[in-house]
């Protein structure tokens, strides 16, 4: 068995605070190395330099209250129980840009950890309406490459890097990316913040490195990382929060298949903040090609209404009237509005104890009063692009903010 002292990330983190002795994120991220490696009083003396430097880090007491667990379990053990040691993960060491290693972990032992469920999508982008302009983009860049491998090695065109899908929200990114799996016939696995985050310094990255194992377990596959944001944020706004620069260290690691295949695993991410997320989530090879999913047009309004109205009774229902008085409106405000017509011609019909069909005129209320829940989002992306670093990527959203006439 390896002696824990001799373990290369720790004596990386090690050498990286004698250049910089009052680093507390390096401090920090050291400690939960050797928590994670069983020196308890090791960590204790990290911490106690931590506290000495800023006492008031919130993840002091998480720390704390970490090694005060291992000890207690420690000092008390089952004695009907045969001793076990877990090897840790096999780990390495990543740089970030401004020139800090952090541990990363590239291997494990154990068996895939399910993260997300694997679903099997059977829309494609036929079942999207409208958004031509949208679908044209999508193919070009991304789509059309994957489907034909032959020629893309004739042409020399990587098939490295991913797609980051971002716009308002409520418009159907999630939509879009489940019909891209079911255009490559490819399995799809969906997981956020949410389902990523722990509570124990280590344990995200753990789960960021299961997730992408799950989906190379799983190939063809295309994994989908929602509120990409929340993930890899930039590390300008990480100066409280230090193991954030651990998890998006893990990510960046994962995206370049460090010790692991990525062969067969499309990358996809999506947003409603694309100017927060972290520059090297971005470069070559990674999420380098971006795609803006607006609010829905005309043709994809009327495809929405069809959709939310289904299976409803209805008389004498124009949809394409319904989509020329919606403009501005997300998906998600037209399935609001589909609601409220419903509940319109419901409690009419609970009123007269006779039941009716949805009319028109019960869409008349919800079409002028709902404001659009895009028009925040629009307002911040105006500006972003009027005052914001801007590299190229929002081309598309100046173009649309032009043609709306809000610049």
């Amino acid at each position: 068995m390896t002696n824990p002292s001799d373990d290369p990330v720790i004596r990386a983190i090690e050498s990286a605070i004698d250049a910089s002795p009052r680093s507390s994120d390096l401090r920090l991220h050291l400690a939960g190395l050797l928590i994670a490696a069983g020196r308890l009083q090791d960590a204790r003396g990290q911490l106690e330099v931590v506290r000495a430097m800023e006492p008031m880090l919130p993840l002091l007491a998480e720390l704390d209250s970490r090694v005060a667990e291992l000890a207690a379990a420690a000092s008390t053990p089952d004695p009907g129980k045969p001793t076990h040691v877990s090897a840790p993960p096999h780990s390495g060491t990543a740089t970030d840009a401004d020139g800090r290693a952090f541990a990363v972990i590239i291997n494990n032992t154990d068996d895939v950890a399910e993260i997300a469920e694997v679903e099997r999508p059977k829309i494609t982008l036929a079942d999207v309406g409208g958004l031509e302009q949208v679908k044209k983009r999508l193919n070009a860049s991304f789509l059309l490459p994957m489907q034909n491998p032959e020629l893309t090695k004739l042409y020399n065109k990587s098939l490295r890097g991913g797609l980051m899908i971002y716009g308002p929200p409520g418009c159907g990114k999630t939509f879009l990316a489940r019909a891209i799996a079911g255009e490559l016939g490819a399995a799809f696995i969906t997981a956020g913040p949410a389902d990523l985050f722990g509570s124990f310094i280590g344990e995200s990255e753990k789960a960021i490195h299961a997730l992408f194992e799950q989906a190379r377990a799983a190939a063809p596959c295309v994994l989908f990382l929602d509120e990409i944001d929340g993930l890899g944020a930039k590390r300008s706004t990480m100066t409280h929060a230090p193991h954030l620069r651990n998890i998006l260290a893990q990510l960046l690691t994962e995206m370049d298949g460090v010790d692991g295949n990525n062969e067969g695993v499309y990358l996809l991410a999506a947003t409603n903040q694309p100017w927060d997320v972290d520059a090297a989530l971005r470069r070559p090879g990674r999420l380098d090609r971006t795609l803006l999913v607006l609010p829905p047009d005309l043709a994809a309004r009327v495809a929405i209404f069809g959709v939310h109205l289904r299976n409803r009774p209805l008389e004498d229902i124009d949809l394409e009237v319904l989509a020329q008085n919606s403009e501005g409106l997300s998906g998600a405000d037209i399935m609001y509005v589909c609601e409220l017509a419903a509940e319109s011609a419901m409690m009419d019909s609970i009123e007269t104890g006779t039941a009716r069909s949805i009319r028109m005129g019960d869409f008349l209320d919800p079409l002028t009063t709902i404001t659009p829940s895009t028009l925040p989002w629009l307002e911040s992306a105006k500006t972003v692009v009027d005052y914001g670093t801007d590299d190229g990527t929002f081309a598309d959203l100046r173009a649309y903010l032009k043609k709306m006439k809000r610049k």
